[in-house]
């Protein structure tokens, strides 16, 4: 079973330094961590420098298009505190292949699933350039359902995967990208998936989303481990002013497909600055805040992730 894995120190990297991503990702790369006591919150410092800076240079241009992207930070912190060098990673929902990049620069392989062909064709574009800057690790991208994963991989990865890192989605409308015009306030652009297509897990309900991610965990602990380790990353949202609570809805996704949840952790969104939060929320995010408060609601920005960390119990594989 893993350990509760603690930040009691971050660094206070310049946003400016293209590298700072690489500072990220806890003991792997020499932050300082405690055990936390049972009952304790575990609270990975992951945006330390924003996204972009994580990502410049490190990955490619078009990566910036995908609606849902996972901080590198995140997928880093949770592959050097649960994985040893030579593991294998999947990533069964891989988009641009974060979880990826980030398993080969730290010398692991890694494979994952993607079921857009324009987001899986980016993840090996971004593979193929972390090869290009000395990434040790080996990685390979299948297009496909990740709901029908053990027929998308080869038998002989069955009980091989010490780690899974994965998000589910947040619904069909996320992000996207902003422009401003003339005269028209913003343009949006690059906020949905594929286009409406209602394969995608996005485009359904909660509890739709919550029996297909069911099924995807559940093919993924017929590739783990026994005591392998499952990291998913989940955030809470509101629908028409009510809240939608997507980890808790991971948490029985895990325990329906016989995954056994032992941790409850923090990814900070948000920079910690000599003791204090600084927020790092997107225009949408402050947009829908500042009309909630308009409203009278009392709504507050979203300032970190929800890491819900899993495990294969010992004596389990196959048959799980």
């Amino acid at each position: 079973m893993p350990r509760p894995t603690t930040l009691v120190g971050a660094a206070d990297p310049d946003d400016n330094d293209r590298h700072a991503n690489t500072t990220q990702a806890g003991h792997s790369r020499g932050a300082r961590r405690g055990v936390a006591e049972p009952g304790q919150l575990s609270v990975w410092a992951t945006a330390q420098s924003t996204g972009p800076v994580q990502r410049r240079g490190r990955y490619v241009p078009d990566s910036v298009k995908h609606p849902a992207r996972m901080l590198p930070a995140i997928a880093a912190h949770a592959i050097g505190a649960y994985t040893q060098p030579g593991d294998l990673v999947l990533d069964p929902m891989c988009g641009i292949g974060t979880t990826l990049v980030e398993a080969v620069h730290a010398g692991r392989d890694a494979i994952g699933v993607e079921y857009e062909s324009k987001w899986s064709d980016i993840a090996d574009a971004n593979v193929a350039h972390a090869h290009t800057q000395g990434a040790t690790g080996r990685a390979s991208v299948v297009r496909g359902d990740a709901t029908r994963i053990t027929s998308l991989l080869p038998a002989a990865l069955a009980g091989q995967v010490s780690l899974v890192v994965t998000s589910p989605p947040y619904g069909p409308t996320v992000h996207g990208l902003v422009r401003p015009e003339a005269g028209a306030g913003v343009h949006k652009s690059d906020n949905t998936y594929n286009d409406g297509d209602k394969g995608n897990l996005a485009y359904r309900d909660l509890p739709g989303l919550a029996d297909g991610f069911a099924e995807i965990l559940a093919g993924c602990a017929t590739l783990l481990k026994p005591g392998g380790v499952v990291v998913v990353t989940a955030r809470p949202w509101r629908k028409r002013g009510e809240l939608v609570d997507l980890p808790s809805a991971v948490i029985g996704a895990g325990i329906a497909a016989g995954l056994v949840p032992v941790e409850r952790c923090v990814a900070l969104l948000a920079a910690v600055r000599g003791g204090r939060l600084i927020a790092r929320p997107s225009f949408f995010q402050l947009s829908t805040v500042r009309k909630a408060r308009q409203a009278g609601l009392p709504m507050h920005l979203i300032a970190h992730e929800d890491v819900i960390v899993l495990t294969l119990p010992q004596g389990e594989g196959e048959a799980a």
